[in-house]
């Protein structure tokens, strides 16, 4: 069995690396006393699966990680007694704030993914700026210089960006960009969508992991289904990898520090 986990990291955590993080996810497993299944050889390692690493800096509300248990220790506890002792082992800015089950056969959080939504906003970012990067939606091509091998080149992205959108204040602009092939980093978006401002001042935040057309997960259990449908230009149906019982934009919300 795979508890499949849905967490946030925001504030100051969110300087932590993806590996880094990792190890934070194996020590607060080992204390909480999940039942996690290891790896055999001479050092064995715990079963843990993380899905899209996300870039040094940005924050999110839609992490995800698979753990899996390990059978031998007889019946495995209930994940909603195990978790709240979890999160009391995470660090500030780290909460898990759902779940569910997925058996071994399930695809990876890595190839399950097809997009994900970004916001992006900043101090010096004013509402007529985030209107003029979202007219980038209606561009033929958006051009980015890309370094790969020593090499530089100039690739097209704008089969990588689904949808701009401003928020419902006009100061933020969300991003729903593509994950498959070489994916378009939101600071390289930040960069054509806001070329006077410095990317390090771009704040970036993952709000949603999706799941496009009639990918069909085996093994999840059906309450974690997202009721809602949203109609995408690829023409099909998404869902979140899980979705949360209530949806809160995150505009509102006090992310970073």
């Amino acid at each position: 069995m795979i508890l499949r986990l849905r967490s946030t990291k925001l504030g100051k955590i969110r300087f932590v690396g993806h590996r880094d993080l990792g190890r934070v996810w194996e020590r607060a497993l080992r204390r909480c006393g999940a039942p996690v299944a290891f790896t055999s050889g001479f050092t064995p390692r715990p079963r843990i699966s993380f899905g899209l690493a996300l870039p040094m800096g940005a924050e999110s509300l839609a992490e995800y990680v698979d753990v899996e248990m390990d059978p031998a220790f007889g019946e495995l506890p209930d994940p909603a007694v195990i978790l709240p002792q979890l999160c009391e082992f995470m660090p500030d800015g780290v909460d898990v704030t759902g779940y569910c089950i997925v058996d071994r056969s399930a695809t990876s959080l890595q190839e399950v993914v097809t997009s994900c939504t970004w916001e992006l906003w900043g101090p010096e970012i004013a509402a007529d700026e985030v209107a003029r990067a979202c007219e980038l939606i209606a561009a033929d091509t958006v051009s980015v210089e890309r370094e790969r091998k020593g090499a530089t080149r100039i690739d097209d992205v704008r089969p990588l960006i689904i949808d701009l959108q401003p928020s419902s204040d006009g100061l933020r602009l969300i991003a729903e960009l593509a994950t498959t092939g070489r994916a378009l980093r939101p600071a390289e978006l930040a960069g054509v969508a806001f070329p006077g401002c410095d990317r390090r001042d771009v704040r970036v935040l993952r709000t949603h992991q999706w799941v496009h057309g009639d990918h069909t997960e085996t093994g999840v259990s059906e309450d974690s289904r997202s009721p809602r449908e949203h109609s995408t230009s690829y023409g099909d149906s998404r869902r979140e990898v899980i979705s949360l019982p209530v949806a809160v934009p995150a505009s509102t919300l006090v992310v970073g520090a």
